[in-house]
């Protein structure tokens, strides 16, 4: 086997155009390549509903069988479902063939170790790139492919025991899986909630996987594409509105007016309910959005404890903290009790509770915490010479700010504001957030100040 130049590996995972950076041949090697690491022998493997994903997995699958692997396989199933039969099954790593919210023409993978625990970017992922481009296999006893399909039903149970389920309802849930494939996972949650007792009417929409997607890819986090779940929670009248990404591992939440509700204040709503299960906890958040998150943790008696952005490292820092939970704005939830990974389905069902226990809707739960400290959201910057923005934006501004954080990026502190500006890790683009204690006209005066100072 020759050598070959593979461009799809990223930050911590794989993502590429098909036909140029992803094609079978890279699913196969990067198959034949993680067979070969020490002690690997089953594996699991899953795969999202976009048109090229089959065909990708088959590869893959095929190379890891020649390198004397048993694969689990899942079939259709979402990023968690692999995350889960990994560590359940005790599995030596798993595998998931999806570009999650990525363009049509993209397609890639997200790869764990045992327990599921994320490869490391800086050692694991670069070997396994090294070994995929290099090509050079030793023979093995070939292995075999067992269907593993049947781990969904133990899924839906882990994932119902994160509640109590006679406590959930009576609420109208509206369900908007996007055509991706988080419906049947969720229909198995939603019946074995409904055995426990739940109490809940449910609309869905979009909810069988279509790999046109004639709706558009999956990715509420856009504003073009929350209206439609919006005027669905108004027009059906539910008291909570759900949107996934394709390979659902992100859930977006609406609440009973249909108004988006951004995913740091749903951090914060979750590091609270668990601090009132777990006093004194260890809570991970980001650094992208801090302050909301880091107020409602002091005052719940808990400890904030602060990673990179990414889910690699989010899993490591909660690892080694020992944190029940982590939260990042962009709508990843990571839970100590679900082998420290990240799930879609986990927050709503919380929300759910949260909702039903206190009385209060949604709009009534995060309300006040968004007016106090209100965020501009996520603004990306496409820009020709990002490192000389970057330059002009520190020398403007870091002289008078308070405290200075470059865990991820650069976060300049003020006494009545923040910013955290950072390069992506996937994609091409300068990302900023703005966040003030109490004050949305500064949030967008800043917005503007920083957004000239980066045009230059």
């Amino acid at each position: 086997m020759t050598a070959r130049t593979i461009t799809c590996f990223k930050a911590y995972d794989l993502r590429g155009r098909l036909g140029e950076e992803l094609d079978e041949d890279v699913a196969w090697r990067v198959g034949r390549a993680f067979a070969a690491r020490p002690g690997t022998r089953r594996v699991i493997v899953g795969r999202d509903g976009r048109e090229s994903s089959p065909a990708l997995a088959a590869a893959l699958m095929r190379g890891l069988v020649e390198g004397g692997v048993e694969v689990l396989d899942l079939g259709l199933a979402g990023t968690e479902e692999m995350y889960f039969a990994t560590d359940y099954l005790g599995a030596d790593g798993g595998i998931e063939v999806t570009a999650s919210h990525n363009p049509i023409n993209y397609n890639g993978m997200k790869l764990v170790k045992a327990g599921a625990a994320p490869l490391d970017p800086a050692t694991d992922l670069v070997e396994l790139a090294q070994a995929a481009q290099a090509g050079e296999f030793l023979e093995a006893a070939p292995g075999q492919v067992t269907d593993a399909s049947g781990t969904r039903a133990d899924y839906a149970r882990r994932v119902c025991d994160f509640v109590e389920a006679s406590a959930v309802g009576p609420l109208k849930l509206l369900v908007n899986a996007g055509n991706g494939v988080a419906g049947s996972a969720f229909d198995a949650i939603a019946a074995e909630l409904a055995r426990r007792g739940a109490r809940l009417q449910i609309v869905r929409i979009n909810h069988e996987p279509d790999a046109s997607f004639p709706n558009g890819i999956p990715n509420p986090l856009l504003p073009e594409n929350q209206p439609m779940t919006a005027d669905a929670v108004r027009t059906h009248g539910a008291d909570l509105g759900v949107a996934w990404d394709g390979d659902f591992d992100r859930c977006f939440m609406f609440d009973e007016t249909g108004r988006f509700i951004p995913g740091e204040y749903v951090v914060g709503l979750l590091a609270e309910a668990f601090l009132a299960r777990h006093p004194g906890a260890r809570i991970v958040h980001d650094p992208r959005v801090v302050l909301n998150t880091r107020d409602i943790i002091a005052r719940a008696g808990g400890e904030a404890v602060q990673s990179r952005t990414g889910h690699a490292f989010v899993k490591q820092a909660m690892r080694e903290s020992g944190a029940v939970y982590g939260g990042e704005m962009s709508a990843h939830h990571y839970f100590r009790d679900f082998a420290h990974a990240d799930s879609g389905m986990i927050p709503w069902l919380l929300v759910a509770e949260l909702i039903s226990r206190s009385g209060q809707p949604l709009s009534r739960l995060v309300g006040d915490r968004m007016a106090a400290f209100p965020s501009s959201g996520e603004i990306n910057f496409r820009l020709s010479d990002p490192e000389a923005s970057l330059a002009r934006v520190l020398a403007a501004m870091e002289a008078q700010a308070i405290a200075r954080d470059d865990t991820d990026g650069i976060s300049l502190e003020y006494p009545d504001w923040r910013f955290n500006l950072r390069r992506s890790n996937t994609e091409p683009v300068v990302r900023l957030n703005v966040e003030s204690r109490g004050d949305a006209g500064l949030v967008a005066a800043k917005v503007a100040e920083i957004s000239a100072l980066l045009a230059g």
